[in-house]
């Protein structure tokens, strides 16, 4: 099995009639571009299975990769503290009330101080 990796624009070919060009990536979803004579069918694992197809053998069942999160440190988490410490000081209004329950939902208060930190991160 060949395993490729491509920038966007960048396309592979496959035999003399096929081309295959990398698109565009959005968030996890890869967007190709196939190429191909109309003789040729083109199915998509998903589709080509719930017909009733079986898997090909070289097809392995990749692991989900986790998500990125930032790395976190004590600046971060005091730069944060004085986030919320600024808000507490602006007065009561629509736009102070949508920033604190954003800021709660990215990095929701923890302990008696306010303080927070977000989830941990993976080993």
């Amino acid at each position: 099995m060949l395993c490729i990796s491509m920038k966007a624009g960048d396309y592979f070919t496959v035999g003399d009639d096929t081309v295959i060009q990398f698109d565009r990536l959005t968030g996890d979803r890869v967007h190709l571009i196939v190429n191909a004579p109309r003789e040729v069918p083109i199915l998509r694992g998903e589709v080509l299975e719930r017909q009733g197809g079986s898997r090909p053998d070289c097809v392995r069942e990749l692991a989900r990769r986790p998500l990125r999160q930032l790395p976190w440190n004590h600046a971060k988490k005091r730069a944060l503290a004085e986030l919320r410490q600024v808000l507490d000081q602006m007065e009561d209004s629509p736009e102070r009330q949508v920033l604190r329950e954003k800021l709660d939902f990215i990095f929701p208060p923890v302990g008696e101080e306010g303080a927070s930190e977000p989830p941990s991160q993976p080993a």
